[in-house]
This record gives C-alpha cells, sequence and structure tokens, in this order.
C-alpha cells in the first residue's frame, strides 16, 4: 500500500483476479484498500499516541494497524472481536508472537481509550491537512487557491464513494431506453445531472449488463462526457485525438461522425499497447469505421501531418491527476512541487505541435483531468500569449455547470457533483 510505485487500482484489480473473488467480498476488499489509503494520514494520527513508546513499527505491520482501525471507525460490516482477531492472527502468521502481542495491545487500547480529538492540532492547516489526509504543502495550495472552506469540502469529499457512471451511445439507443432496459435488468441508475449522454449508476454493476456487453453502454465518469460536445463535431469532420488512450473520448467523439461522408477521428498514443485498447474500444462500441489509430508522440503531430489537416483538435493533456484522488487516492501521496513545473513544460509543448495542423475556423480543445492552474488556466494564457490566431471561446455546457464556469473555462472539483475533477477550455484559430 505503501511502496512498488504501482496505483492502488491496478493492484487491486490484479488481485481480485487472482483471488477470484465474488462481487460482494470485491465490494468490501476495494472500500477496505481505497478507504484505508484515503484516510492514511488521519489513521496515522490517530494511532500515535498508541504506537509511539515502539522503538521500530515495520511498514507491513503499520498497515494492518491502518487496515484494522478503518475498519473499527468506518465499517459496521464486521464485529469489532473479528477485526482484533483477524489482526492478531495475520500478525502471528507474518509476524511472531510478540508482533501479534503488540498489535493485540494496540488495537484494544484505541477500543478503551478512543482516537485523539483534531482540536489538540493547533496549527489549522497542519489540522486540515490531517483531517483531510492530503499532505501539508498540498493543502496549502488548494486554500490559496479556493480557500480554507472549499478546501475541506474538497477534502472530504474525496472519502466519499465515486459515482459509477456510464456514456450511452446514443446513436444505437436513447438514454431514456438505455435506462429502462437497465431497470428491466436490475440496475438502479438515473440520469446524469450533467451530461446528456450520462447514467450514474445506484446499484449494480454497469459493466455486467446486457447494453455493455452489445457496445452500447461504455464506462466513463461524468466530468469525461463534458469534452466531446465541446468540440461541435459535424459528420465530415477530420478530427484528431492527440493523447487518446484508453479511449473514452475517442469513442464519443466518434459517435458524431460518419464514415459515409468522409467523418474520421486519428486517435494517438506513445504506447503500442495503449493504442490497442483504443481499437478494442472502437470495435466493442461499434465505431471502429470512423476511427483510425497511430503510435505517436503527440509533441511530434506537426512532423507527421500537413498543416491544416484537422477540423477539431482535443489535447487531453498527461497531468498531474489530482482531480481522480477519490478513484486513485494514492496520488495525493506521491505528487511534489515540481510537478507543476515539469508537466506544463509537456503540456505546451503538445499543445505547439498540434496548432500548425488545425484548419482555419477550426476547434481546438484543451482538457486535464487535474485541478492545478499551472496545468490549466496558466497553459491556455501562455499558449494564446505565444499564438495569436487563436481565441479563447465559450464552451457549449449544460446551465447546471453555469457555477464551474471563470473566463470561459471549465474548472470542475470534485465535490461539486461527485464526478472527477476536471478542466476544459476551448480555443478558435481564427
Amino acid at each position: 500500500m505503501t511502496k512498488g510505485g504501482a496505483y492502488s487500482n491496478l493492484l487491486l484489480r490484479e488481485l481480485m483476479n487472482q483471488g477470484r473473488l465474488n462481487e460482494k467480498d470485491g465490494r468490501l476488499l476495494t472500500e477496505l484498500v481505497y478507504g484505508t489509503i484515503a484516510r492514511q494520514l488521519l489513521l496515522d494520527y490517530y494511532l500515535m499516541p498508541f504506537t509511539k513508546q515502539a522503538k521500530k513499527v515495520d511498514g507491513w505491520v503499520q498497515n494492518l494497524l491502518r487496515l484494522s482501525l478503518y475498519q473499527l471507525l468506518y465499517l459496521d460490516k464486521v464485529p469489532s472481536h473479528a477485526i482484533l482477531n483477524e489482526a492478531v492472527e495475520i500478525a502471528k502468521t507474518r509476524g511472531n508472537i510478540g508482533i501479534s502481542k503488540f498489535v493485540n495491545g494496540v488495537l484494544r487500547n484505541v477500543q478503551r481509550q478512543g482516537v485523539p480529538a483534531l482540536s489538540q492540532i493547533e496549527n489549522p492547516i497542519e489540522r486540515l491537512s490531517i483531517e483531510i489526509s492530503m499532505p501539508q504543502w498540498l493543502v496549502e495550495k488548494f486554500v490559496h487557491q479556493i480557500g480554507f472552506e472549499q478546501t475541506r469540502a474538497f477534502g472530504l469529499s474525496l472519502f466519499e464513494a465515486s459515482h459509477l457512471s456510464g456514456r450511452v451511445n446514443t446513436n444505437l439507443l436513447s438514454r431514456e431506453a438505455a435506462i429502462e432496459t437497465l431497470t428491466l435488468e436490475g440496475f438502479e441508475v438515473e440520469e446524469s445531472q450533467i451530461s446528456p449522454y450520462g447514467i450514474v449508476g445506484k446499484k449494480g454493476f454497469l459493466a455486467g449488463s446486457r447494453l455493455f456487453a452489445e457496445g452500447q453502454l461504455t464506462i466513463q465518469d461524468e466530468s469525461s462526457m463534458l469534452v466531446a460536445p465541446t468540440l461541435q463535431i459535424e459528420a465530415h469532420h477530420q478530427v484528431l485525438d492527440a493523447c487518446a488512450a484508453p479511449g473514452g473520448k475517442t469513442t464519443h467523439m466518434a459517435t458524431f461522425l460518419k464514415a459515409e461522408q468522409g467523418g474520421k477521428v486519428t486517435a494517438l498514443d506513445i504506447h503500442a499497447h495503449k493504442v490497442r485498447l483504443v481499437e478494442e474500444n472502437a470495435q466493442r462500441l461499434h465505431v471502429a469505421d470512423v476511427v483510425e489509430t497511430k503510435v505517436l508522440d503527440a509533441r511530434l503531430v506537426n512532423q507527421t501531418f500537413a498543416p491544416e489537416t484537422f477540423d477539431r483538435i482535443l489535447v487531453d493533456a498527461p497531468c498531474s491527476g489530482l482531480g481522480l484522488m477519490r478513484r486513485k487516492p494514492d496520488i495525493k501521496y506521491s505528487k511534489k512541487p515540481s510537478d507543476f513545473t515539469q508537466l506544463p513544460l509537456i503540456q505546451m509543448a503538445i499543445l505547439e505541435s498540434v496548432a500548425p495542423t488545425l484548419k482555419a475556423g477550426g476547434l481546438l480543445v484543451y482538457s486535464t483531468c487535474t485541478i492545478i492552474p499551472e496545468e490549466n488556466q496558466m497553459v491556455v494564457s501562455q499558449f494564446l500569449s505565444h499564438h495569436p490566431e487563436f481565441e479563447l471561446v465559450p464552451l457549449a455546457v449544460s446551465p447546471v455547470l453555469a457555477n464551474s464556469l471563470t473566463d470561459e473555462m471549465l474548472t470542475l472539483y470534485p465535490q461539486t457533483f461527485l464526478t472527477d475533477g476536471f478542466f476544459i477550455s476551448c480555443l478558435r484559430k481564427k
């Protein structure tokens, strides 16, 4: 949980596949892992008075204590005595009798004495950092950006379960028909507030539905569904998706194109195995006839395609991913301030490369799954200062998103609609 460099969601998927867990056990394991990682700093603060006398606590023992404490404090699915017994047995099996006694003593003392109050922390930023379990430097950054109370609301919202959302392939059926079909199949779903193509799953595993199997539905976050419509794609357009994998936005853009009218989306990624993911998604969602893939670094677009090749270009840029902290809680612990210096250089290089290949009058959408101005507004501003032939244009979004628009750019924070955090801007080549 703390070493190895792999994201928790990927490791978790691998473990669940290896263990062949049923859906119920899989949900519990997911909740345990995500919940514990999401609250890691808070759990460590709660444990500190009970472990500080120990000469050394190995990483795996600390993780065992975190997992056990998370269950004791936040889950009511397992009785307390069972949590303690399981923790002691794991400590004995993996370690020795001494470690099992230590684990037992810590957890029983927590039960008897309760956890320390956050009010004991005098510094408000440090206190907020522990409460929302986010590194202090990052809390300071968000407080400066959106204020103390909004940062707190943002951080606490990351403890809530992610919405499971899907995008309906409206070329094949309407959203209303999709909801009716899923309801008959036993799913509990409702319309997305923010995307006319989206549904939100309240109950049931959408990827196990018949609509998913038949390519009439794909799993996609609601925030991500906002991107393709902002490009105002017409059936005959030549579209470039410069950073396409795994293909959610590629396949959404493809639904607006018609092969018989010459419409096509050219989807790029730097990695061949990720390009294959785009191709598989295009096949499954019945849009392969208008999707062409290519293994290419997006910073080399202007060396590969002729000037004014494309009517529309999407740069969904590589970024820090801080908008994904609810789904990937370990992101917040792995980032460092230097990321916000290095990533904008890559983002600018991609924009500089694709700009000459856009036709006059064409639209370029720049989006990220982060909420940091250095990667968003500041990149757009810098690009516009170098390219007077481009202008910022209003985004075509639902009125419900009006409060998330500033200077004609959209920043969607995770607490607003319980979506991923996301940024979208739209530029026109004059």
